[in-house]
């Protein structure tokens, strides 16, 4: 057996001079001893580098490279079928791996075979138990419990440890279980605290500690991670999820423009440049969020293709309902969703174009959006709870809106309130917000409207509870608390605003409030 720490550690620091390009990727340092050729385990090497960061893409290009020079390397294999597992994103091609695995040999007794370590053999025993027979739940389960039985006989292995705390987080199915997501983080972090180069252990310590009741946790993590692999663009972006659930928006910029890529000229719409709007957004600079989007749109295929879509409608959202610019031209851009699939961003566009008529004036407009949204509760799959929630309670603001506007305000806020209990009912969720507009922040407004600003001040101080430093809530409590003669809670809140929108534009609307206190 040939171990290849060094291999892995020339590889982290670029240092492989003379060995092709590919080579010289800066994504972390690991251990991981295989019984590969020499020529092969440097791809290995890179393959598992890239699957902890969840670049899987290039992640299997390696493995089936190491595949190419060293055609019996079994563990080349199990990192390509490996790649077909995405456990924070609920998502799994067992087909896929399965095909993967049938090239290394046709039977799990014959690929076994050729795994020439006690190690080896362990690791391809639980693959297998991870694409085997029964619905993905179980297998991911008995997987995971595989994985700790790994851990028990090879108690100084980080990359088992590694594994067995991602595979933890998989086990909700895409829903945060806080135990077990606090129980992962504590795994990763003595990964961590032994090898703070490992990009693995930096990643998986941030997802199990992205809510805010213990992002400070993963803060150490999320200000090593992009240093630790540079090269890969989900780690620039992944240390956001802490920064966005502490309410460091300046970060969340800094590193989005950094996963998305730094001319921003050239982005285009997807998951970073949705986060990347969001954070202009909270930082007070509405023209530079309108910018961006605009370069969003241009970017784009004409018209929009099924890969744009989706990150310039989530980005619009964002934008309308931040900003406040109701009679803003994007509303009227021609982009639409692919027919199927994605109920919870038709829900955020029907809302944020709804919301964006209820508050110019355009009253049909408004009902017919509503109706839409209407509409789509009733055809949101019964499998999918979570979806159907956020849904149920975006049309219940949408509604409530429109009630207040008419002068129902009493039966708005009912509205309000029992969509407010629903949406603490939710699970935590990270990033910008599926509920485009967080209810509390919504009620409490309307709760200001009314003169009722002991109420209101209640409700801004939920919403920063679930959004820490989350700008319209910031304002929305300077506000109330002001009107309800809390001063010092008015303060406090306007100093941290102030803070936040050090580069805000001088015509944001509540600048003047936030900078003259």
């Amino acid at each position: 057996m040939r171990c290849n720490v060094l291999a892995s550690t020339l590889l982290a620091s670029g240092l492989l001079a003379s060995a092709p390009a590919l080579y010289a990727q800066s994504l972390g340092t690991i251990e991981f001893p295989t019984s590969g050729t020499t020529e092969a385990q440097p791809h290995f090497l890179r393959g598992v580098l890239y699957m902890h960061s969840f670049e899987y893409d290039a992640a299997a290009s390696a493995f089936r490279e190491a595949q190419r020079i060293d055609p019996d390397f079994a563990m080349a294999y199990w990192g390509e079928a490996m790649t077909q597992t995405h456990p924070i994103w609920n998502e799994q091609d067992a087909d896929a791996a399965g095909e993967v695995l049938q090239r290394l040999a046709p039977t799990a007794e014959a690929r076994r075979a050729k795994a020439p370590t006690e190690r080896e053999r362990a690791w391809l025993d639980a693959v297998e138990i991870l694409y085997g027979e029964g619905p993905k739940a179980r297998r991911d389960t008995l997987y995971s419990a595989a994985l700790e039985r790994m851990s028990d006989r090879f108690p100084d292995d980080a990359e088992v440890r590694a594994f067995h705390a991602l595979s933890l987080l998989g086990l909700s199915q895409g829903v945060r279980d806080v135990p077990t997501y606090l129980r992962a983080g504590a795994i990763a972090e003595t990964v961590f605290a032994r090898n703070p180069d490992h990009p693995g252990a930096a990643h998986y310590v941030i997802h199990a500690y992205d809510a805010p009741a213990h992002a400070d946790r993963g803060l150490a993590a999320a200000r090593a991670y992009s240093k630790i692999a540079p090269d890969a663009a989900h780690a620039q972006h992944m240390t956001t999820h802490i920064f966005l659930a502490l309410g460091m928006w300046d970060d969340v910029v800094s590193q989005n423009i950094a996963a998305a890529g730094h001319d921003h000229d050239r982005m285009i719409a997807g998951h970073y440049t949705i986060w990347l709007e969001y954070g202009y957004l909270m930082q007070g600079r509405y023209d530079r969020a309108r910018e961006h989007l605009e370069t969003l749109r241009s970017n784009a295929d004409s018209p929009p293709n099924a890969r744009d879509v989706p990150g310039l409608i989530a980005s619009r959202a964002q934008y309308l309902i931040n900003s406040e610019r109701w009679d803003d031209d994007v509303a009227a851009w021609p982009v639409e969703l692919p027919s199927g699939g994605f109920h919870a961003l038709r829900a955020q566009n029907h809302f944020a174009l709804g919301y964006a008529a209820v508050r110019r004036g355009d009253r049909g407009m408004a009902e017919r959006h509503l109706a839409a949204l209407s509409e789509l509760r009733q055809n949101v799959p019964s499998a999918d709870v979570g979806t159907a929630h956020t849904v149920t309670i975006l049309e219940h603001e949408l509604r409530a809106a429109a009630m207040h506007a008419a002068g129902d305000s009493q039966n708005a806020v009912a509205l309000l309130r029992e969509a407010a209990a629903s949406e603490d009912a939710l699970p935590i969720e990270f990033g910008p917000p599926a509920i485009v507009k967080p209810t509390h922040e919504l009620l409490g407004e309307v709760l200001i409207d009314l003169g009722r600003a002991d109420e209101a001040v209640r409700e801004f101080q939920r919403a920063l509870e679930l959004a820490p430093k989350r700008a319209p809530a910031l304002l929305g409590l300077g506000r109330a608390a002001a009107a309800a003669g809390e001063s010092a809670i008015a303060q406090r809140a306007f100093s941290d605003l102030a803070a936040i929108w050090h580069q805000a534009e001088p015509g944001t609307p509540g600048f003047a409030e936030a900078m003259g206190r």
